[in-house]
């Protein structure tokens, strides 16, 4: 007689308990502001030590945020270094910028204070495009 768990693969579960994991439970980014083309990059050089002014419990995955973040990234750069859900990352990096360690700069935008595009610059867009 066969056991009903004979076929099912050990690490079929693994990916979803990885995410799971390093979030601490967490399932959602707490941070609204992270959209997938908000750059992030490090305030400073090194990661404090624990105890030290650093963070106390850094995962392994907010440790290498850390140091692909030296240079400004996408949040979908970052994501896809990781081989990470996007909204994981965007809960680890959330993470590095409560507590300083990262900063966020929203995506360049090309539209006046009324919301509305600037035009001169859908133009010379547009122009460059045609000298293609």
């Amino acid at each position: 007689m066969r056991h009903w768990t004979e076929g099912f693969d050990d690490d079929a579960d693994e990916s979803l308990v990885r995410p799971y994991t390093i979030t601490g439970g967490r399932t959602a980014p707490e941070r609204d502001d992270l959209a997938l083309i908000t750059l992030v990059t490090t305030v400073s050089d090194t990661l404090p030590e624990p105890g030290r002014g650093g963070p106390r419990r850094l995962q392994p995955e907010h440790r290498e945020i850390f140091a692909l973040c030296r240079r400004p990234l996408a949040v979908a750069e970052v994501a896809a270094a990781l081989n990470l859900p996007v909204s994981v990352t965007k809960i680890l990096i959330g993470d590095l910028i409560e507590t300083g360690q990262l900063r966020s700069r929203p995506p360049m935008t090309f539209a006046h204070a009324s919301g509305l595009p600037d035009m001169d610059i859908l133009k010379a867009v547009r122009d460059g495009l045609r000298e293609l």
